[in-house]
This record gives structure tokens, sequence and C-alpha cells, in this order.
């Protein structure tokens, strides 16, 4: 009937739960750079061996 203070903690604990879509976003991002880099470094040093 009336909100007291349990119904906000309630509210702000379910967004302290909740993992920010941002963060969650950047993190993808930063994943797949990081991996697409590390792939184009193997390929430079692949193709470099097979240069000679």
């Amino acid at each position: 009937m009336s909100s007291g203070p349990q119904d906000g903690a309630k509210g702000r604990r379910s967004m302290e739960d909740r993992f920010p879509r941002g963060l969650a976003i950047r993190l993808f991002v930063y994943l797949v750079v990081g991996h697409f880099f590390a792939f184009f470094l193997y390929l430079l040093f692949e193709v470099g061996a097979r240069g000679q």
C-alpha cells in the first residue's frame, strides 16, 4: 500500500544486479577486435615464414 524504503532498495538492487548493456557491448567489441588482431599477427608470421 505505501511504498517504503524496501521498495526503493529493491528497485535499486535490481539495477545493480543487472549487467550494464554498454559494458557488455564494449566487452564483445573488444573480444572481436582482439581476436581479429591476433589472427592478423598470426597471418603475418605465417606469410613471412613461407616467404624466406
